[in-house]
């Protein structure tokens, strides 16, 4: 990296971190930490919410995903307008109405302290998770650009965000969130047209769009119904629905961004304006990593997009081994791009034959490229069995390092840790918040004033972001960071979710009966991901729609047995 790209990236940071101190200095109770005083306009939550949900592993995953799998990702997302829908019809109304602090006080008032206690410990677990790999995601990053210690980026990283969220609370969140989300989208859209720009002069982004056709790259709508296929419109539509009304409707590092709106109006505007905007925003980053995939059809990649598993293998005794892959690999590319010209020029003519023929000819050479990157997954597990030999998170920061021009790699490298910044701020905001008021207040023998608690909140959310950066010290790349968050999501939120409805629409079901359908249904969810009974997106509607089942028929077994629900409830 260039001084200029140094200066870039880190008076960015900076300025990230000093703004949030300096704009949001001086909380005076737990109201205005934890709420930010109930005075945040629509705008700022909007896209604060936006900000919390694309975290680093979004820019630094998603082009990858695109570049091996093409945009069906994007089907993913396609619940979420429907989600907010309900959210601001439903969710919000009893919120605000109720002037709660977290999402899952309400339930102590539904039901009981072991439901609210037990879902709240739900939360801790899987946002706790999610916080450690929100973490270690753009540390990945530091890494291959520095060379350092994955545990030392992980602290510093770390500490970067515990002092502007711990000082500030959620206002210190939102206000630092909007200068975060400036700084991504004009990164991203850099990134976009400077890879148009970088292609053969005869490549239109008309025909780029076409080649990455051409390879299956553009293959955005499934609608079989198969559940084991990840990505489906189907599953977007249902599981996706089901993951997004739990994240937005009962996870606190959501609700906490909309709780703070100064009405019940500014709360819904913000979630509407998150309805429209987040799936453009999601299709724009998948389509530069299918951009990034044409790039790479006319210039150089390596075999494997992962430094550290190159090097692994190439200190080992298959050296020899992969150097001849390599060779392979450096052909088949001079192949690909004589095919794709072939295309290109099929295309200028017109011919249909010759454009069909052309597309044969590309499958062909990219099943034999496949191969060839298989085998060499092969050889690098033989070299050294800890080395990670997925390279999806590494395909957009190979492309940033080594393509990008001077100042561009800085910024695109502020991109990726500003989102990381703004989600993990969010995550252990949440993470204090509920640990402080959920857990510790409500437990508290006696009652003390409100300077203890939000001391309690600061701490809290201190202690949290030293066990985040713990959990990013023991993670590992699983098979592609995004999809790591969404499985630990989806193995709880449906089991939440499904507690959050019994308590708005099934008034006949008492705490006892929640409580020990939760458990149930959480054993049989996790034994369910292990099995690998269904794609993890289905997990959602299963968890949530086996704690309702569950719970019901708890309920009314007690019922019949001459239990009435309030002697249940006693």
């Amino acid at each position: 990296m260039a001084l200029l790209d140094w200066i870039i990236l880190g008076s960015t940071l900076l300025f990230i971190v000093t703004y949030g101190v300096w704009k949001t200095r001086g909380s005076k109770d737990v109201d205005d930490y934890v709420r930010g005083g109930d005075n945040v306009k629509w705008w700022t939550i909007g896209l604060s919410v936006m900000a919390t949900q694309a975290s680093a592993i979004t820019f630094l995953s998603t082009p990858g995903q695109a570049f091996h799998d093409g945009m069906g990702f994007v089907q993913f997302y396609f619940g979420l307008p429907l989600a907010m829908i309900v959210i601001c019809l439903i969710f919000i109304p009893i919120y605000k109405k109720l002037k709660v602090f977290t999402a899952y006080e309400m339930l102590e008032g539904r039901f009981d302290l072991k439901t609210r206690t037990l879902t709240a410990i739900l939360f801790l677990v899987q946002r706790g998770l999610a916080a450690g790999i929100t973490i270690f995601a753009p540390s990945i990053i530091l890494s291959a650009v520095l060379g350092w210690d994955l545990r030392t980026l992980n602290v510093i990283i770390g500490i970067l965000v515990i002092i502007y969220t711990v000082s500030g609370g959620t206002k210190a969140v939102s206000v630092t969130q909007k200068q975060q989300m400036f700084i991504i989208m004009m990164g991203m859209f850099f990134a976009f047209f400077f890879i148009l720009g970088a292609l053969p002069t005869d490549i239109s982004f008309d025909k780029a769009l076409k080649i990455a056709g051409a390879n299956n790259k553009l293959n955005i709508l499934d609608f079989t119904f198969d559940t084991n296929n990840r990505y489906t419109f189907w599953s977007g539509i249902t599981g996706g629905f089901f993951l997004a009304l739990a994240y937005f409707g009962t996870d606190q590092s959501q609700v906490q961004r909309y709780l703070s709106g100064t009405s019940i109006r500014e709360s819904q505007l913000a979630l509407v304006f998150n309805g429209i905007f987040k799936i453009p925003m999601q299709f724009f980053i998948l389509l530069v990593g299918a951009m990034v995939f044409v790039f790479y059809q006319y210039n150089t990649s390596p075999l494997n997009f992962n430094p550290a598993a190159t090097q692994a293998v190439m200190t080992s005794e298959y050296a020899d081994e992969y150097t001849a892959l390599e060779e392979d690999h450096k052909k088949i590319e001079m192949e690909k791009q004589i095919a794709q010209h072939a295309f290109s020029g099929a295309l200028e003519l017109k011919e249909y034959n010759a454009i069909e023929q052309a597309k044969r000819d590309i499958i062909k050479i990219n099943e034999k490229e496949k191969a060839s990157r298989d085998a060499a997954k092969e050889l690098i597990t033989k070299a050294n069995t800890e080395v990670e030999t997925n390279d999806k998170d590494y395909v957009f920061i190979h492309f940033i390092l080594n393509n990008l021009p001077v100042g561009l790699i800085g910024l695109l490298l502020a991109v990726i840790l500003s989102a990381a910044m703004s989600s993990t701020a969010s995550e252990l905001n949440a993470l204090g918040t509920i640990t402080a008021l959920d857990l510790y207040k409500r437990n508290l023998k006696k009652e003390r004033d409100p300077k203890h608690y939000l001391m309690a909140t600061k701490g809290f959310t201190l202690l949290w972001g030293i066990l985040a950066i713990c959990i990013a010290n023991v993670a590992n790349l699983f098979d592609n960071l995004i999809q790591l968050v969404n499985i630990i999501g989806s193995i709880f939120y449906g089991n939440v979710l499904g507690i959050f409805l019994l308590a708005f629409f099934f008034k006949f079901v008492k705490g006892n009966a929640v409580f020990v359908a939760a458990i149930v249904t959480q054993i049989i969810v996790i034994i369910g991901w292990y099995l690998d009974w269904m794609s993890y997106l289905w997990l959602n509607a299963f968890g949530c729609v086996l704690v309702i089942l569950l719970a019901t028929i708890t309920q009314g077994f007690d019922n019949f047995l001459g239990n009435p629900p309030e002697e249940i409830e006693k």
